[in-house]
């Protein structure tokens, strides 16, 4: 709850009420009452500071009356307010004794009796006291402080805690955890990705062409957090980085090395011998490279070219056409198309003849006859197959 800060005259003592036909006198005339300090948000004036307990002797002040007794737990039920509710309206913590130090001593000369003749506080001790060994006391304070806002009697004490510390201890403190929760989650990075650290796992990924910006993103992590950090949690990786970062720089390995991931999942273990297998020999084009790899038209082209690979324009569709030509030559009994036309035109054959024999358009025909003007090739023997002569 918030508090407000108020004076005396601010807020009205309480008074007693007294049967019928006596006058009614304020509290104070009786026992002395404590100055109002504050007002909860509710109203609820109180006596003594917020995240304190004012004792005068053997006596503890009462936040809502101001009144000093021996036991204010006792006297809450004439309030109507239970001890958890106290404590966490006045900022108290709730393991707070609200007794004074007679009172506890009376209590725990009464408890160490009943703990040697009644068998069930025995035995009710001799397993809090289990609990306590185990940790499950701990935890389950713990779980039970989850959500809870702190007390303004723990804040005070922990402020008063670090007060009594040196500052470069208190730094060096907050220098070693941060130290352990930077080592935690890169141990969590490696051991998702399959690696017993980020030593391993930081160098694998280096080798095969991957920056630092590329792992940490890959992990989960904000891109500069391995170049922030690496130098610190692993000093052999970084130092591995640097140096494969300079080789890239200084060969031409450095361009080949953005293909290395997507090259490595599909098997291959070199660009060009990747280019080769894709380009050449399956006849794929360029953008189809590209959108395998990732990476753009205008990077394939320049691999080709780094490589000594000559680039075919609309490669799948010029395989094709190729494929398709065999095929229709090898039924006509010839190697190529342009061998078949070369006979048949040696033999007076027209244009329209010859498609109706090819069953092709003559417009194709046409194309592959001029092919040969535009792609030189071998020339083809002179001499005709028997069926032709």
């Amino acid at each position: 709850m918030s508090v407000e800060m108020v004076s005396q005259a601010a807020v009205p003592l309480p008074t007693a009420a007294r049967p019928s036909g006596h006058a009614t006198r304020p509290i104070h005339a009786t026992r002395p009452i404590r100055p109002v300090v504050g007002v909860l948000d509710d109203g609820t004036a109180f006596y003594a500071p917020v995240g304190e307990v004012v004792t005068d002797g053997p006596r503890v002040t009462c936040h809502l009356c101001g009144r000093s007794l021996r036991s204010v737990t006792a006297h809450l039920k004439t309030h109507g307010w239970s001890k958890d509710a106290y404590c966490q309206a006045f900022g108290l913590e709730r393991s707070q004794s609200l007794e004074g130090l007679e009172t506890r001593k009376l209590r725990a000369a009464a408890l160490t009796s009943r703990l040697v003749f009644e068998p069930a506080i025995r035995e009710g001790s001799a397993a809090g006291r289990a609990r306590a060994r185990a940790g499950d006391l701990a935890r389950d304070a713990a779980a039970a402080a989850t959500g809870r806002p702190m007390p303004e009697q723990r804040r005070r004490k922990a402020v008063q805690a670090l007060a009594a510390i040196p500052p470069e201890v208190v730094a060096q403190a907050n220098s070693e955890r941060a130290a352990r929760h930077l080592a935690a989650v890169a141990a969590a990075a490696a051991r998702q990705h399959g690696y017993p650290d980020i030593l391993a796992y930081v160098l694998a990924r280096v080798q095969e062409g991957a920056s630092l910006a590329a792992i940490s993103r890959e992990a989960g992590l904000h891109k500069d957090w391995l170049s922030r950090h690496l130098a610190d949690l692993a000093p052999a990786a970084a130092a591995a980085t640097v140096a494969a970062a300079a080789a890239r720089q200084r060969g031409p390995d450095r361009w080949d090395a953005p293909w290395r991931p997507a090259l490595s999942s599909l098997g291959y273990t070199s660009v060009a011998g990747y280019l080769t297998d894709r380009h050449v020999r399956q006849h794929r084009t360029v953008n189809a490279i590209a959108a395998e790899v990732g990476v753009s038209h205008h990077a394939v082209e320049s691999a080709l070219r780094r490589h000594g690979l000559a680039r075919t324009r609309h490669a799948a569709k010029r395989h094709a056409a190729a494929l398709r030509a065999a095929e229709v030559a090898a039924g006509l009994g010839c190697d190529s198309i342009a061998e078949y036309i070369t006979r048949r035109r040696a033999a007076g054959w027209t244009w329209q003849a010859m498609s109706a024999e090819s069953a092709q358009p003559q417009s194709w025909l046409r194309r592959h006859a001029e092919q040969p003007r535009r792609d030189p090739a071998p020339p083809a023997s002179p001499s005709l197959p028997p069926r032709f002569r």
